[in-house]
């Protein structure tokens, strides 16, 4: 049974919406892979597009991990002044005037003179122990400074890119558990905001994604929107345990760990929530297939009290761990 949407939710508008969610018929209903990885990326490649199109370096530098991107910012001045040390070198012995490199190799000599002549041109430090001559050698300066103010502008808008970019940090549970919840059980995973900042006005939704095979054989996989007992919270400053009640209109009632392995579950987490910091909307994503599901288990409390009584923070080491508890087989 598919229950419907939350009021309001933009699923409820189009009924149609939560069949598909934009992975394609086929790609959902054939596809063995998991729709959403755990890191959040859509596993989906795309082929049949031009080297032009699919190539996207702006996109790629916005969001990399900051240690790709300063791995990629050294390696491109290494390389450009090496080359530029090569442009020098071929203009001849005398193109540039000024000391040997003190401590290098008669044979290397006169290529880190023209390396390091090329770093201080292209960030502008201007020692002035070296110097060009001729012509060729002038040319290939005012060439540089066109380029290394071009790289400076690109870099520093880059960087103030990233930096201005609003992206939420959130932590989620390595398992979600399915454990007894009052009169009843539930499906349940953790989450945390990861950085000091705040999230604002945070909701979630929770999407159980499985195959089913028709009467004629046809493989089709169906979304259910889950609904949870908290699908909004306003100040998302602690873990949130978010919880899927299982009573008898849940589409996962009378459910066990092999069925949902059979079907091919999946459950998509999509949460979104304001950033203080910057008044923008943030968002982040993950997903639990059925085999990252621990049955009979809860999670551990991860709150710190203080030695003179009341909790005084949590630790998010221990947004993982969970405990046994005693569970039977089906939902």
């Amino acid at each position: 049974m598919t229950l419907p949407p939350p009021p309001g939710s933009p699923i409820q508008a189009d009924p149609n919406a939560a069949r598909d969610l934009g992975f394609g018929t086929r790609v959902a209903g054939y596809s063995r892979l998991r729709l959403i990885n755990r890191d959040g990326s859509f596993n989906v490649s795309r082929r049949g597009l031009s080297a032009g199109t699919v190539l996207s370096p702006y996109h790629a530098l916005l969001t990399i991990g900051w240690g790709k991107f300063l791995s990629l910012v050294v390696t491109y001045y290494a390389v450009v002044n090496g080359i530029f040390a090569l442009l020098y070198v071929s203009c001849g012995p005398t193109a540039l005037a000024g000391p040997p490199i003190d401590g290098a190799s008669p044979a290397w000599n006169g290529f880190l003179r023209a390396f390091f002549f090329s770093v201080e041109t292209f960030g502008t430090i201007g020692y002035g122990h070296v110097s060009p001559l001729g012509l060729n050698a002038n040319i290939v300066v005012t060439i540089e400074s066109i380029v290394s103010l071009l790289s400076l502008a690109l870099a520093t808008g880059l960087v103030f890119a990233r930096f201005s970019r609003p992206t939420a940090r959130i932590v989620y549970s390595h398992r979600a558990v399915v454990a007894p919840y009052r009169d009843m059980s539930a499906f349940m995973f953790r989450c945390a905001n990861a950085r000091n900042n705040q999230l604002i006005d945070v909701t979630v939704r929770v999407l159980y994604s499985r195959i089913e095979e028709k009467p004629d054989g046809t493989r089709t996989r169906q979304f259910t929107v889950l609904p949870l007992e908290f699908e909004r919270v306003t100040f998302f400053t602690l873990s949130w345990t978010v919880v899927h009640p299982v009573d008898a209109t849940s589409p996962l009632a009378g459910m066990s760990y092999d069925d949902l392995i059979k079907n091919d579950a999946e459950f998509l987490v999509l949460l979104s929530g304001l950033d203080e910091t910057f008044s923008q909307m943030v968002h982040s994503q993950t997903s639990y297939k059925a085999e990252e599901i621990l049955w009979g288990a809860k999670f551990a409390p991860i709150f710190v009290e203080s030695p003179t009584g009341g909790v005084t923070g949590m630790d998010l080491a221990r947004i993982h761990h969970t405990e046994s508890v005693e569970f039977p087989g089906r939902l």
